[in-house]
């Protein structure tokens, strides 16, 4: 266990907290930051393992509201910014618990803040709370593992010189005292640790050639830019390019008539393109040219009498399209169990496709069952399964057998980043798929000394480096590559975004 201290302001925020922390020791340092001066030769002689700064704050951010925790990604005052980058763990725990968490920075101020117009001023900033402490604190504590944790009390609807106030502070302190065994949770993953780390990871030439497309798009052509369905199967790509102008929509009918429209990376069957042309829409094709390949292969295939059989997942967005390339020709085939019961009408005219993401291993099984029952099949005569999909399933395989545990970045509608977390539990090591680093539980790393991390084709590779910044925060880390190949493949931009 580390030498956890834990810091309140108010005499209240301790009561809430006393022995709700086990082997912590809780210390007061006073309202505001000439008192917070004064007190810190305390916490030097306390030579603390680690520090939480707990109580309560005031919202900034208008969508925070009374009882809402926020876990400072930074703590700034006006002598500048801390990052901290180790409290993630514990925003996973508090939002396993049920609290509503919010991260971002939070700035310590020299006095109440209560007017609307100025907690206005202090959000412009980007800050999403406001406390007296925090800043002193974490400056002192550099170098040491430091969380600051706040419960709302005051908002900027409902400043803190009010009646309402008083029953938001008795809440918000009975949500603190909640929260006291999750930071001794966090406190105990401190220590060092050794991160595999596979490649290939993250982005592949198709993912990287659709986001190019969309923000070409942005630049080139009147806004809004509509992109039907996620351009790539990954919610921070996704957010970033909402932020950027892109209007993401589900279907056609909700793009204006005579607008630009992308086609995500999946592609899309020929009644959308149809459909498109007959609203004189301005189409741009984001579609992956290995998907393409399997659209062809589809066609080629129908147009000489064979029954095509797709190996794939049902309701994905890239199997959509493909089906919808011969309708009435084509049957999705989701496992060996449908390929021992599919119905062909010539046994001796069958081909098969595979979705471009699929675990090799499984989509394997399902192939030896079609082969047996079907000996005469055909097949591209080039892998379906695409090279990015293939190495970094080789990579996690490189990883997962000397790891503790596997951490996958992804989203939970990327197929190839689902396949990620199979084939490393198919090694025999627990493994997680994470939208980015505030989904990792505690009780992954709790006793973990060699952690493997890698991320899907779809996801960006920041969020690699700030898992492992986490890491770092928590105790040394020593980063280990396993490389198992070099990708080097580039694909060439579409008409509409180059000239």
């Amino acid at each position: 266990m580390s030498g956890l201290v834990v810091v309140t302001a108010l005499r209240s925020e301790y009561a809430a907290l006393s022995g709700r922390v086990p082997d912590a020791q809780l210390l007061r340092c006073g309202m505001g930051p000439e008192r917070v001066q004064a007190w810190l030769p305390r916490l030097r002689e306390a030579a603390p393992g680690a520090v939480v700064v707990a109580g309560v704050a005031g919202g900034v951010d208008p969508s925070l509201r009374p009882g809402d925790v926020v876990v400072a990604s930074e703590v700034r005052d006006s002598r500048g910014r801390t990052v901290l980058r180790g409290a993630a763990p514990l925003v996973a725990e508090l939002r396993r618990m049920g609290l509503r968490v919010r991260t971002g920075p939070m700035v310590s101020h020299d006095r109440v803040v209560g007017g609307a117009e100025e907690r206005a001023r202090l959000a412009a900033t980007g800050a999403i709370a406001v406390d007296m402490e925090s800043a002193e604190i974490v400056r002192a504590t550099v170098g040491v593992p430091t969380a600051v944790v706040r419960v709302i009390v005051d908002t900027a609807f409902s400043p803190v010189a009010r009646f309402a106030t008083l029953p938001a502070g008795a809440r918000a302190l009975l949500i603190l005292r909640e929260l006291g065994p999750a930071l001794r949770r966090w406190a105990d993953l401190l220590g060092p640790r050794t991160v595999l780390l596979a490649e290939p990871r993250s982005f592949c030439a198709g993912v990287e050639r659709a986001i190019d497309i969309v923000e070409l798009a942005l630049q080139r052509y009147s806004r809004p830019v509509y992109v039907r369905r996620q351009i790539v199967h990954n919610a921070h790509v996704v957010r970033d390019l909402e932020r950027q102008g892109a209007v993401f929509v589900d279907e056609l009918d909700q793009v204006p008539d005579g607008t630009t429209v992308v086609f995500s990376a999946h592609g899309v069957a020929p009644a959308v393109r149809e459909e498109a042309a007959r609203r004189e829409l301005n189409v741009i094709d984001a579609t992956c040219p290995l998907v393409a390949k399997v659209h062809n292969e589809a066609r080629r295939f129908a147009g000489r009498g064979d029954t095509v059989l797709l190996i794939g997942h049902d309701k994905h967005d890239e199997t959509e399209g493909t089906l919808g390339e011969v309708p009435g020709r084509i049957t999705l085939v989701q496992n060996p169990e449908e390929a021992e019961r599919v119905q062909v009408a010539d046994p001796e005219k069958v081909a098969f496709l595979m979705q471009t993401t699929l675990a090799v291993d499984d989509a394997a099984e399902t192939v030896e069952v079609l082969r047996r029952r079907f000996p005469l099949v055909e097949s591209s005569p080039t892998d379906d399964i695409c090279y990015a999909t293939t190495n970094r399933q080789q990579a996690v395989r490189a990883i997962a057998a000397d790891s503790e545990v596997v951490l996958v970045l992804g989203s939970p509608n990327s197929s190839n980043s689902l396949r990620l977390v199979e084939v490393a539990e198919r090694c025999g090591t627990p493994a997680h798929l994470i939208d980015d680093a505030s989904e990792i539980l505690p009780d992954w790393l709790d006793g973990v000394s060699t952690v493997g991390i890698t991320a899907g084709a779809s996801a960006p590779p920041h969020l690699v480096d700030e898992v492992i910044g986490m890491l770092r925060a928590l105790g040394p880390v020593e980063v280990a590559d396993r490389q198992v190949t070099r990708e080097t493949v580039k694909f060439t931009l579409p008409k509409g975004v180059v000239d």
